[in-house]
């Protein structure tokens, strides 16, 4: 049995009075009541979703927007993967489903959100990736419909977003770094406008000033490809004079083509140069030396996503009461060996 009109006719009632048990309207009998959910579990009813939807003018289902690039999906990385397991385990709490939307890397993501929201097929979006200066944040806004970013932004007011601690991460590098003797502390961050290499620049040049440590330009190294960039780093590395002695990575993708370039040119990680990535990276778990890194849930951070999300909604708030505020995601320092070695002070 599928459909209501079976159930009704099973119980030898009417549609209408079914509808209303099955939706705990006050007006049905409890006795009644009690018969038609017994029935529709016995019976295996299972209610249209699609016309339950139109009805209420909802789609019962929850978007979350990434963008796909050759180089993204060669890195292998599990990020997405955890994040959307934490979101559906909160949704499925409430009957909503998930549905991933890939933008590909020849369309606008403006334009790929603006068909998504346009055909109405989502009640809420998750966006991710933001840019300091970001259009997808300005249209959703004026679209009015609910949302969330996993990264901040710069872009537009009471913008509710959850981000990863990149100032800790920066903070606790360059202290580590410095307190083994480094001075010439390199780092590594996204090329393009990406926020989450603002942040983590800013921080990093907050760290070495607190320290008593000039910023130089020439050793930040800004990447925008993640499986060749280690390679790039590491030739532009071998070639300066005056070399780093340390490199703090924001994205430990690029862990696995740096240590095959640093070995090429005759530097060893962990000996000739430390190396502290950002998170625990499956393509970088087994690496030798072990990399210093940080770690975190992504099913808990998937969940705090979707909890926040839900706290912003009229029609889930009250079931997350104080939990519509923004929030700085922590990350558990994980040491290895890549940097498990100290510098002689200077004379």
């Amino acid at each position: 049995m599928k459909g209501i009109k079976q159930l009704a006719r099973h119980l030898d009632i009417s549609i209408g009075t079914v509808s209303r048990a099955l939706n705990g309207k006050p007006d049905v009998n409890p006795e009644t009541r009690r018969r038609v959910v017994e029935a529709a579990k016995a019976l295996g009813y299972a209610p249209n979703q699609s016309g339950r939807s139109l009805r209420q003018g909802t789609t019962n289902a929850i978007g979350f927007m990434i963008e796909l690039s050759a180089d993204a999906n060669a890195s292998s990385d599990d990020f997405f993967m955890g994040v959307f397991d934490g979101v559906q385990t909160v949704l499925s709490r409430h009957k909503l489903d998930l549905v991933v939307f890939p933008c590909p890397a020849d369309q606008t993501p403006v334009d790929y959100l603006q068909r998504i929201v346009g055909r109405r097929l989502v009640d809420a979006m998750i966006i991710s990736a933001t840019f300091r200066h970001d259009a997808r944040i300005e249209f959703l806004k004026k679209a009015a419909i609910p949302f969330i970013a996993l990264g901040r932004s710069e872009t537009g007011e009471n913008l509710r977003w959850i981000d990863l601690d990149f100032e800790g991460v920066a903070r606790q590098s360059v202290d580590r770094l410095v307190a083994h003797g480094h001075r010439r502390i390199a780092i590594a961050i996204p090329a393009d406008d990406i926020n989450l290499g603002h942040v983590f620049h800013a921080s990093y040049r907050a760290a070495l000033d607190r320290h008593g440590i000039a910023y130089a330009p020439n050793l930040v190294f800004r990447q925008d490809r993640i499986v060749e960039g280690g390679l790039e780093i590491a030739a532009s590395i071998a070639a300066m004079a005056d070399a780093p002695t340390a490199l703090i990575l924001s994205n430990d993708a690029l862990a696995p083509s740096l240590y095959q370039g640093l070995k090429s040119h005759g530097k060893l990680p962990g000996r000739d140069i430390a190396i502290i990535g950002f998170r625990d990276n499956p393509r970088a778990r087994y690496l030798i030396p072990s990399l210093t890194s940080h770690c975190f849930s992504l099913a808990e951070l998937g969940g705090a996503v979707a909890e926040t999300l839900l706290a912003g909604m009229p029609a889930y708030a009250g079931l997350y009461p104080g939990q519509d505020d923004n929030k700085i995601w922590p990350l558990t320092f994980m040491p290895g060996d890549s940097d498990a070695f100290s510098l002689p002070p200077e004379p």
